[in-house]
């Protein structure tokens, strides 16, 4: 059985403004996985995935990842934050927020200069993501100038040019087009075939059936009331309806009424 990369033991975590997020909130992630978190927006989905990432920290309860406690005061540790990072990648929801450089090469150079990897090195892992994402095309322009299918690219690139072992993305195809969403679904599924963890946060579930093997549903209490396979949870209406990723309305055609399943995103 492949070991816990993840684990959450009665985590708790609150927002100052917000109040209580989680509580008593347990979850365990296994290397090779596919994860989806599906819930309504504000449901908690970006505070886990941020939780798994190490920028928030849980109040109580405990976070392991790859069998050690994960803490503020750990990850202030230069040596032991720069390994963890070269293990877990994360791609934000808005890629504005994670593009900072004027020029993309740049970009996607920033992470593995600042692990200390040879420049010699750098440049050939640069280079071969480049090709591989088929964006070479792009390397010299100034990112906040790129349409958000390219932004979207870049972000991954910069994330991918380190070789993570797992991979997180918060609403992965949010403004992206038709064409952008399937490249980018087909490239997660090759990572994943390939032995990458996979964990993504949706809304979408259409992409939850598509993409993902596991689901972790979040309630807008910030209850994960779900945990199983993705079919599983989709076949299930009056879940989905209670989390308020579905909604039924009925309307009349003549003198017969009609109900319809909406979905959210």
């Amino acid at each position: 059985m492949a070991d816990n990369i993840f684990e959450l033991q009665q985590v708790s975590f609150s927002y100052r403004s917000e109040g209580s997020l989680f509580s008593g909130l347990n979850l365990s992630v296994k290397a090779g996985d596919s994860i989806c978190l599906l819930g309504a927006n504000g449901s908690g989905k970006s505070t886990l995935l941020k939780i798994l990432c190490a920028l928030n920290y849980p109040e109580n309860g405990s976070f392991k990842a790859f069998g050690r406690d994960i803490t503020e005061k750990l990850m202030e540790d230069d040596n032991f934050s720069k390994n963890y990072y070269r293990q877990v990648g994360f791609v934000f929801q808005n890629s504005d927020a994670q593009l900072f450089t004027s020029r993309v090469w740049d970009e996607i150079a920033f992470g593995p200069l600042q692990m200390g990897l040879p420049a010699d090195e750098v440049k050939i892992r640069v280079n071969d993501i480049l090709r591989m994402l088929n964006i070479e095309h792009l390397m010299d322009r100034p990112p906040y100038r790129l349409s958000g299918g390219e932004k979207k690219k870049i972000a991954l690139a910069a994330v991918l040019v380190i070789n993570p072992e797992v991979l997180i993305l918060d609403e992965p195809t949010a403004g992206l087009d038709p064409r952008s969403q399937r490249w980018l679904v087909e490239l997660l599924l090759q990572l994943n075939s390939i032995g990458r963890t996979i964990i993504i946060a949706t809304h979408d579930l259409n992409l939850a059936h598509t993409l993902t093997k596991r689901t972790l549903v979040l309630s807008e209490y910030h209850q994960v009331v779900f945990d199983g396979p993705v079919e599983e949870a989709l076949d299930n209406k009056d879940l989905l309806i209670k989390v308020n990723l579905i909604d039924e309305f009925s309307h009349t055609h003549g003198h017969t009424e009609h109900v319809h399943v909406y979905t959210h995103g």
